[in-house]
């Protein structure tokens, strides 16, 4: 292990790129991208990965740590050792995600952890997620209503309490049940299971929408409504976002209200 003292000193940034091709890249990431010595690739689609071979010379793809039946537990453990391998070399080192590297990426933020825990200089640099295109695709303020994110295998392994007068946002129902986390997609009976949960709280003919970023800057987003019920026989991949309008109105609390009014009324005297 190279001595994290010495002058050969490695370091890691990760950085995303964005959900489109070449239309969210910051100037800082790319800066980061044509510094690096090695530049390693967790992205969506072979042309990003072309694209990033433009801007260097040592592009390195995790798509191959990716097999089918393999946990995925178990390629995000590869991913990492790969990218502090080169840290520990006294590289420095870039790591490129799609979207935003910190959202729904466990390898970026594990990466991270580790290098600091071995004094190493790591950090990360913010892109532009496929929360922040959903806001803007399907019209929506997240202030306005509030809204609730859950990863979908993760909300039906949990009693979470869930606001039906706030938007709801399911990630990653494509996968949803996988405990094994080795399957590339899963059902219509898992996604009826879900069906299930969420009927605790929403009518089955409440709308539902699935979502889905473009990732080329020809494409349009992907924008289908349906009933609840009828999710299970919808196909659903990976990329989608499966979003719930509020069913009900929220419910004012007058006593903080009067409160409220109160203390105003106390501090203009």
């Amino acid at each position: 292990m190279t001595s994290v003292a010495g002058a050969s000193k490695g370091s890691l940034v990760c950085v995303g790129v964005g959900m489109t091709l070449g239309s969210h890249l910051t100037p800082i990431s790319k800066s980061e991208i044509e510094r690096a010595d090695v530049v390693f690739a967790g992205v969506s689609d072979a042309l990003v990965e072309m694209w990033l071979r433009e801007m260097h010379a040592d592009v390195r793809s995790l798509q191959p740590y990716y097999a089918e039946g393999k946990s995925r537990r178990r390629t995000y453990e590869q991913m990492v050792d790969a990218i502090l391998a080169e840290v520990r070399a006294g590289k420095r080192v870039c790591g490129v995600f799609y979207g935003h590297p910190g959202i729904f990426a466990l390898a970026p933020h594990r990466s991270i952890e580790i290098a600091r825990a071995e004094g190493y200089d790591a950090r990360m640099e913010p892109g532009v997620s496929s929360e922040d295109c959903l806001y803007a695709d399907l019209g929506i303020d997240p202030g306005s209503l509030g809204c609730q994110h859950f990863e979908a295998t993760q909300f039906l392994l949990h009693k979470r309490n869930v606001d039906p007068s706030a938007w709801l946002f399911l990630w990653q129902v494509g996968q949803v049940g996988d405990l094994s986390l080795g399957k590339v997609g899963t059902g219509a009976p898992y996604r009826q299971i879900l069906v299930d949960v969420l009927s605790r709280d929403y009518p089955l003919d409440h709308p539902v929408i699935i979502y889905s970023v473009p990732t080329l800057p020809i494409e349009a987003p992907s924008i289908r409504r349906i009933r609840l019920a009828d999710l299970p026989a919808t196909h659903v991949t990976t990329s989608d976002t499966v979003a719930l309008a509020p069913s009900r109105a929220m419910v004012p609390d007058e006593e903080i209200r009067r409160r409220l009014e109160s203390l105003m009324r106390s501090e203009a005297a």
